[in-house]
Order: C-alpha cells, then sequence, then structure tokens
C-alpha cells in the first residue's frame, strides 16, 4: 500500500478522538537550532485556550486492532480497510508536512498491535526519533495505552508534551459491557502513574535550576469519553469529570458523542445523542472548573440527570435564580459577575479593571460586542435599570434564549462560549 492511501485510512481512522489539543504546553527556543515551533500559526487543527490555532497532525500508528470494542470503529471485527505505518513512515511525513508548513506538532494514537508494550514502544519510538535524530521542537501528544509498562509510559512522557489516556465510558459497568477486554481500575492507575511523575518533573522544575530540571509531559495529561454509548445521564458523566480532574490532575476531559458504526452490536443504541448535548457537556464542564459552580447547581433544573438542551447551563441557572439578579456591573464582586448570563471570565476581568477609572455603561458593553439581549435583563449599569417586572415574566426564556441553537450545534468541538 502506497503512503498516500495509508495516509487517507489512518488520518481519518484518528477523526473519533476529539482528545487533540495543544493547550499548556512549554516554549522552545527555535533560535538555538532544530525543527519546528509550538508557537506558531498554520492550519486550524485544534485551539488553546487563549486562541491560538495550532495545525496538528491527527493520525493512528495503525488501526489493526486486537481488542473488539463494541462501540469502536476500528475494532477487531470491524469490516474496514486496514493500514499501518513503520516508525520510519511516519517520522518522515511528520517532517515533510511541517516543512511544507502544513502543521506544527502531531497527535498520534494507535490500535493494539501484537500487544500493549509492543504498541507503545512503536508510539515512543516516533516521538524519541522525531525529538533526538531531528531536533522536532513543534507539539507532540501521544495517546498512551494504559495495559502498557510504566517503564514505557515513562519514556513517552520524556518526549510528549502531553500525554493521554481514554477513560472511554464514564461508568465502570458500561466499560465492561461494551469493551470487557479493557480494565477500568487499571486505566486509573496508569492516570495516578503520569500524574505523579508530571507533579515531580513541575515540582523538580519550580525547586532547581531550570536547567537542571527533568521534563515530563509538561502539558499535563487529558482524558476523553464517549457520550451516549452506555446511557449514562450528564449527571454521571460530569460526575466522572468532577473526579477525575480532583484524582489525576487533568488538564482536559473531552467528551465525543457517540457516532453510530457499521454493523453494530444489539447493545449499542441505534441512533446517536443530539451534539448539541456535547456542546451543553462542554459548557458545564467550563462553568466547574472556572466559574466555581457546583455539579448540583449546574444539574438542578434538568430531569432525569439530564442538561437543559434549550439554553447553555448558565442561563438555565440564571432562569432558576432570578432573586439574585440584576447584578450591579459597577459594584458586584468578581463571583457574582461570573454568574451573570453572557458574561465570561475575561470580560469580567476587562470589567473589574475599567471600572476602578469610570462607571461602566450599557455602550460599553455593546462595544465588546456582548450579546445585550441575553445579558441586560440580569445587569445594572449606570445607564440602565431592567424595565420593572422583567425578570419576573414566565415569558423570560423566550426572550433571553438565543432564537436559533444552530451556531451552537454547527460550533467546532472543544468551542464554549459563556
Amino acid at each position: 500500500m502506497d503512503l498516500r492511501r495509508k495516509l487517507e485510512i489512518l488520518a481519518d481512522a484518528a477523526k473519533y478522538d476529539a482528545s487533540c489539543a495543544s493547550s499548556g504546553t512549554e516554549k522552545r527556543d527555535s533560535r538555538r537550532g532544530g525543527l519546528g515551533s509550538t508557537e506558531g500559526m498554520g492550519i486550524c487543527h485544534a485551539y488553546t485556550p487563549d486562541g491560538r490555532c495550532i495545525s496538528l497532525l491527527k493520525v493512528l500508528l495503525t488501526n489493526a486492532c486486537v481488542f473488539d470494542c463494541a462501540y469502536c470503529i476500528n475494532r477487531a471485527s470491524s469490516n474496514v480497510p486496514r493500514a499501518r505505518f513503520t516508525v520510519r513512515e511516519l517520522v518522515e511525513l511528520v517532517l515533510h508536512f511541517y516543512r511544507r508548513n502544513y502543521i506544527e506538532g502531531l497527535f498520534l494514537s494507535s490500535g493494539i498491535i501484537r500487544s500493549p508494550d509492543y504498541t507503545m514502544e512503536q508510539i515512543v519510538e516516533v516521538a524519541r526519533l522525531l525529538r533526538e535524530e531531528h531536533g522536532f521542537r513543534g507539539y507532540i501528544h501521544l495517546k498512551t495505552i494504559p495495559d502498557a509498562s510504566p517503564e514505557l509510559l515513562a519514556r513517552a512522557g520524556l518526549h510528549a508534551d502531553r500525554l493521554s489516556i481514554n477513560i472511554e465510558l464514564p461508568r465502570e459497568e458500561g466499560l465492561k459491557s461494551l469493551a470487557p477486554e479493557k480494565d477500568g481500575p487499571g486505566i486509573r492507575r496508569a492516570m495516578a502513574g503520569l500524574r505523579l511523575r508530571i507533579d515531580e518533573a513541575r515540582e523538580a522544575k519550580r525547586t532547581e535550576r531550570r536547567a537542571a530540571a527533568p521534563r515530563f509531559a509538561p502539558a499535563g495529561q487529558s482524558t476523553q469519553m464517549i457520550v451516549g454509548a452506555d446511557g449514562a445521564d450528564d449527571g454521571v458523566v460530569l460526575g466522572t469529570s468532577v473526579n477525575l480532574y480532583a484524582g489525576y490532575g487533568l488538564r482536559r476531559v473531552y467528551y465525543s458523542a457517540y457516532s453510530p458504526i457499521p454493523d453494530a452490536s444489539s447493545l449499542l443504541p441505534p441512533a446517536p445523542p443530539p451534539l448539541l448535548r456535547e456542546h451543553r457537556l462542554y459548557q458545564a464542564d467550563w462553568l466547574l472548573r472556572f466559574y466555581d459552580f457546583t455539579l448540583e447547581e449546574i444539574l438542578a433544573g434538568g430531569e432525569g440527570g439530564m442538561l437543559d438542551l434549550g439554553v447553555d447551563p448558565k442561563l438555565a441557572w440564571a432562569l432558576r435564580h432570578r432573586d439574585r439578579f440584576p447584578v450591579d456591573v459597577n459594584r458586584a464582586p468578581r463571583e457574582m459577575l461570573l454568574r451573570v448570563p453572557g458574561l465570561g471570565a475575561k470580560t469580567v476581568d476587562r470589567l473589574l479593571s475599567a471600572r476602578r477609572h469610570r462607571s461602566i455603561r450599557a455602550e460599553d458593553l455593546a462595544r465588546l460586542r456582548l450579546p445585550l439581549a441575553k445579558l441586560l435583563p440580569f445587569l445594572v449599569t449606570a445607564d440602565h435599570h431592567p424595565r420593572g417586572g422583567v425578570l419576573d415574566r414566565a415569558d423570560l426564556r423566550t426572550l433571553v434564549a438565543p432564537r436559533s441553537e444552530f451556531a451552537a450545534r454547527a460550533a467546532p468541538r472543544q468551542l464554549v462560549l459563556l
């Protein structure tokens, strides 16, 4: 099989993995020699929290797999074309794409071939050759295999900016049913081992001389959960995420809406969940991590443990707690401004800085291109106070909710607007 055909198969097979982001990596001075950079701009493949666009070659080493996970298109029993790169082929492909300014980094995953250790050795060797033989300084994200030996996972962290291990499903019973060859406790043990090494490297960098500090996955670790395959509701999904963030220091949990596959198992649902559900989970995840919301607050208004698909989670909370509004933008503390629908964390910080010098008016909010129709019923400015009784109106939800959710449905994965 020629290299072009391999790339077609293995790049397409990688599209189901959503945990592809480049946030949090360290800067490397390319003036010292070497190839690539983590700071440039290029083809849009992934977004960092500060809005930079990072282009990554997202590909599998192989889509052959000895496991037979029911939800996976690349499972052993799936009737799909198979391909496999050699280590050298993939290294040359990355270098070729970089030199042509197509990419700035690599996201590499793989099916399991022969054994977890053998597959992990191949993945690590790709990263090692790029770093040590070719001086590649671009971003590398490796999807690690939890059943591989701890020594191999440790070697992966020496070369990768970020490591990730997919938790796969939010419930242990779901994993046992749909992927019986995978070990839920083993996945968590591997995550714990990575966290220990990441924390040790960060502590050494803080306390030792910069040149002497060991390097180990400076962008941390992440994971992915498939949503809608095992019947877990949003409360279970988000509860699992809260535990993962607290227990393993994850940088991100990614949510991937289950996509029906050919010849699917009868254990799987016949239809996918609404893609909007995935978007709402990302929004709720953001509220939990950056807006000081609790899981109970986010889920309180839903039915059957599910988030409201009609409005975003922050607006849903505000509609249930109208007695706490309107909030005075010129007097309210930061934690209350973060609860106002339509105000994001960066905007709140800008408003707090600006109000030290003068009073904030509605026209100032308009200059920031904020959604005034959604915002003003909940906010007081120097020249605006919500009309009497507007917060008590039975149709307030209709007034402040977006007229169309098309933008949310079409939004790229990982994009969160609050």
